[in-house]
């Protein structure tokens, strides 16, 4: 798979959004935290991958779910950019001088209480990595065209809170990558095109 890095970035918003949102169910009724995620995507020579950390199983929020490296808005972050780079340095040890960030994707809001910028960004390899073990389990990585298939999105429900929820999932091998992290990928594949007759942008296989 090769990747359209400029149609993929005029796809992007060049700026984090100030009314676009994605809403998962419930998130309209919660008072929302902001928050930031790295969507990393990773230069590969064979196919680009995404990395993704897997959260270790003692945390209070989303223990055990795969995520994108990313956290809670810290009063000393300057945008939605430094909150990603610091939150996946702190969690992943990856070097900010490996990551060029693309562009945005729209808010995310969570039916467990955040608003989410998911801020879109290329990594190159070779990079090391020391995940912090407190918060992560495992980091591994996913080709980015098999999260971008729409084959590969499953809907599923739940009960949650009392009422019922729907989510997207997306199974890879031993992996459920759902919820708040799917909804993102689901959202950047939407604003690619591959859900729509007319193509905004295209990852070319």
């Amino acid at each position: 798979m090769m990747l359209d890095l400029q149609r993929l970035k005029a796809c992007l918003l060049t700026q984090p959004p100030a009314t676009e949102f994605v809403e998962e169910d419930g998130a309209a009724s919660l008072a929302l935290t902001p928050a930031a995620v790295l969507f990393p995507i990773v230069l590969r020579p064979q196919r680009p991958t995404v990395l993704f950390t897997q959260r270790t199983a003692h945390l209070r929020d989303h223990a055990g779910q795969v995520s994108f490296p990313g956290g809670r808005v810290e009063v000393d972050d300057l945008s939605a950019v430094h909150t990603a780079l610091r939150e996946t340095e702190e969690e992943i040890g990856l070097a900010r001088d490996r990551i060029e960030v693309l562009g945005f994707l729209p808010e995310y809001r969570t039916g467990t209480g955040f608003r989410v910028i998911p801020v879109v960004a290329l990594v190159e390899p070779p990079f090391e990595l020391r995940p912090d073990p407190f918060e992560v389990a495992e980091v591994f990585e996913v080709p980015l065209d098999f999260l971008l298939d729409p084959v590969n999105h499953k809907q599923h429900e739940m009960h949650y809170r009392g009422a019922l929820r729907r989510y997207y999932a997306m199974p890879y091998g031993d992996y459920f990558i759902w919820g708040a992290t799917a909804g993102m990928i689901r959202s950047l594949s939407e604003r690619l095109g591959l859900h729509a007759p007319v193509p905004c942008g295209i990852v070319a296989l």
